[in-house]
């Protein structure tokens, strides 16, 4: 049996990448003269867009080659005394699939991104981490292994009582489950651990949680750490070193302090100045992205011109392209949240008393091309424009009686009704929704005006997504009001008229939502004009090309598939659907998560360009507050069901009322966490 007890602070290298070079078969090279050292104590952050090769060079680490690459050079040593099974060093390269297997696990564990991927779910937790210890015979017997599964559930912060280790993975919420894959790895004491994007679609606090807990583990148990991200702010956070990726290569290394500091890289510097800030001292996208969709690729890339490569206008300085790098228009007001604004303030009413754990009511399947979700739009842009002269009124939760959110002040609406008072494009009222005995939405009060955003912020099972499905006739459930122009909505689609669900558009989390995998992009589009009619075959293709000219893909992407295109194509396809028949609303939700900061940036500068052109009002729903200066005018924060704080974003981030909102802000990582 394997001894369990021993200190690796003699240790001074646990793996060393040497001189790598990986290329797909007979093809181009994905990694190129990489090289890194992985120290016990230590987190490592491999930072990069995606497509960068951070992922491929973490997997080359445990010999976890993807079909259709092979090793054109290097090496991937495990130094002496870092592996129980090796006393000597070895180079993880030349190892047998078997000999791997004992490895893998054992001395080098791996968290991945969704923790779906490394729990069963017919099996209870604690039996999954048992399994974990059997496979690598750890401890001498099961008494052993039992005290053991206890000890990792409780270092990472769980209960290792008997009735939490019989639950099933879909009982636990999604920061627990990603905990439970950390335990999992932890549990067999690892040397070294990989952590793919661990925290990517985990709200603030269940991130700051996530962290700390791999930041403890790592330096309490001499486990060397490799942390794959492109979030900078959570590497801040984290890392003690950082690497940064550029199409497979290393194009900067240094101690995290010194890199997200003073970097000396140019691709470097456009990826911190993609970095949402929270004070609103600087844009987003302080340089143009260098995603990979980008038509244009910076100087720096080695020599490797993209056809029709534009000139740089000096050594080192990233081009000015259009695509993805596209700048707000000169004449663009910044969103109000940027800067006081009191007379685009807007608040409405609230909430009032308490809300269970949001379920699984808030998916959507992937291949819904034609579903009523993404149904909305108008033709006719600029219908409802914001009443000129309009003054705002002042408002107070004592104007709301029964309601508990501090409200801040009302701002203009989108339309004159009939009394000559504002009317906004989109009001919510008193809505209430519940499943059995657990409410989910507690008296939710909001006003949605024309050329505004509104964003939605609360912690996973907050009430966000069944909010905005509400909204958009998904969730039909629910009492209490969805009213547009002053007129009240039925809850579901299937009962609004073909111009109410036109006037709405929802963009899912997922473009899969939205994009049929099996369609072209131009069909995907077409469907919401096919649905609302009166369009030839000639015009409705022209409108998808005049949509995917908006959010700067260009014609050329309609005979394309999903497959196709990257995540920041895909996303902004997803919006030119939405943008197709030119809605009044168009309701996001958690559109940025999974994307790379320079994508998350361009998106974001995206739909700032299409409101201020077009007037759309928005309702943004996320868990990264860091944009809230970036995109939004106001914000609503909801806990457990209620909204517990409404008004401008400048207002509600540097006066927070709500000991909820302040807790949230406390947990938000930025950039000065570096030390």
């Amino acid at each position: 049996m394997r001894d369990t007890t021993v200190p690796r602070a003699t240790v001074d290298t646990a793996i060393t990448v040497s001189h790598l070079d990986l290329g797909v078969t007979g093809g181009d090279l994905i990694l190129d003269d990489v090289s890194f050292t992985l120290h016990p104590g230590r987190i490592l952050a491999l930072v990069g867009e995606s497509g960068s090769g951070k992922t491929t060079a973490a997997l080359a680490c445990m010999n976890h080659l993807r079909s259709g690459l092979e090793l054109r050079g290097g090496t991937v040593r495990l130094e002496e005394g870092a592996s129980r099974f090796h006393r000597s060093a070895v180079d993880l390269l030349t190892l047998s699939e078997k000999k791997m297997r004992r490895l893998r696990g054992g001395t080098i564990a791996y968290v991945p991104q969704d923790p779906a991927l490394s729990l069963n779910g017919s099996l209870r937790v604690g039996e999954q981490i048992h399994e974990v210890l059997r496979a690598h015979e750890f401890g001498r017997n099961a008494g052993e292994r039992d005290a053991r599964v206890a000890e990792v559930l409780s270092e990472v912060g769980l209960p290792g009582t008997r009735e939490y280790q019989r639950r099933f993975p879909h009982e636990l919420s999604g920061g627990q489950q990603q905990r439970i894959g950390i335990a999992m790895a932890f549990a067999c004491r690892p040397a070294v651990i990989i952590l793919d994007e661990p925290t990517t679609g985990l709200d603030v606090a269940t991130q700051d949680l996530v962290l700390k807990t791999v930041y403890q583990l790592t330096t309490k148990h001499d486990v060397a750490g490799l942390y794959i991200t492109h979030d900078l702010a959570v590497v801040a956070q984290v890392a003690n070193d950082v690497a940064v990726m550029l199409h497979g290569q290393i194009v900067e290394h240094g101690p995290a302090e010194r890199v997200l500091h003073r970097p000396e890289h140019p691709y470097t510097r456009t990826l911190l100045d993609a970095v949402p800030d929270m004070r609103g001292a600087r844009d987003m996208g302080g340089g143009p992205a260098v995603s990979p969709e980008a038509s244009v690729r910076a100087p720096w890339d080695r020599g490797r011109a993209a056809p029709g490569q534009a000139a740089a206008s000096a050594p080192g300085t990233p081009p000015t392209t259009a695509g993805d790098d596209a700048a707000v228009p000169p004449d663009a007001p910044a969103p109000d949240g940027a800067r006081p604004a009191s007379d685009r303030a807007g608040a409405p009413e609230d909430p009032g008393s308490t809300a269970a754990s949001l379920r699984g009511a808030d998916r959507t399947s992937d291949d819904h091309s034609g579903s009523e979700d993404a149904r909305a739009g108008d033709r006719a842009s600029g219908e409802h424009e914001p009443a000129a002269g309009s003054t705002p009124a002042a408002t107070t939760s004592a104007d709301h009686p029964g309601t508990g959110a501090v409200v801040r002040a009302r701002g203009a609406g989108g339309v004159v009704g009939a009394g000559g008072q504002d009317v906004p494009v989109v009001s919510v009222r008193n809505l209430r929704m519940a499943y059995g005995s657990a409410v989910i939405l507690d008296g939710i009060n909001l006003d949605l005006e024309a050329g505004q955003t509104t964003m939605l912020l609360g912690e996973s099972g907050s009430g966000k997504t069944t909010l905005s499905r509400s909204v958009a006739g998904l969730n039909d459930g629910y009492t209490g009001e969805v009213l547009l122009d002053g007129e009240v909505l039925a809850p579901s689609t299937r009962r609004r008229s073909n111009e109410q669900r036109r006037r709405i558009q929802y963009v899912f989390q997922s473009p899969f939502s939205s994009l049929n995998p099996r369609r072209s992009i131009g069909d995907s589009l077409q469907v919401p004009l096919q649905m609302t009619g009166g369009m030839s075959r000639a015009q409705r293709r022209e409108a998808v090309a005049d949509a995917l000219d908006a959010v700067r893909l260009g014609r050329s992407y309609i005979d394309r598939r999903p497959g196709e295109l990257s995540g920041g194509e895909r996303q902004r396809a997803a919006v030119a659907r939405a943008l197709v028949n030119a809605p009044s609303l168009l309701v996001c939700d958690e559109i940025t998560s999974a994307l790379d900061v320079s994508v998350q940036a361009s998106v974001i500068e995206l739909l700032r360009e299409l409101q201020h052109e077009r007037g759309l009002a928005m309702l943004f729903v996320t868990h990264n507050i860091a944009l809230a200066r970036h995109i939004s005018h106001k914000l609503a924060v909801l806990e457990k069901g209620k909204l517990v704080d409404y008004g401008p974003t400048d207002t509600v981030l540097r006066h927070p009322e709500h000991d909820y909102t302040k807790a949230l802000l406390r947990h938000v990582p930025t950039l000065e966490d570096a030390s």
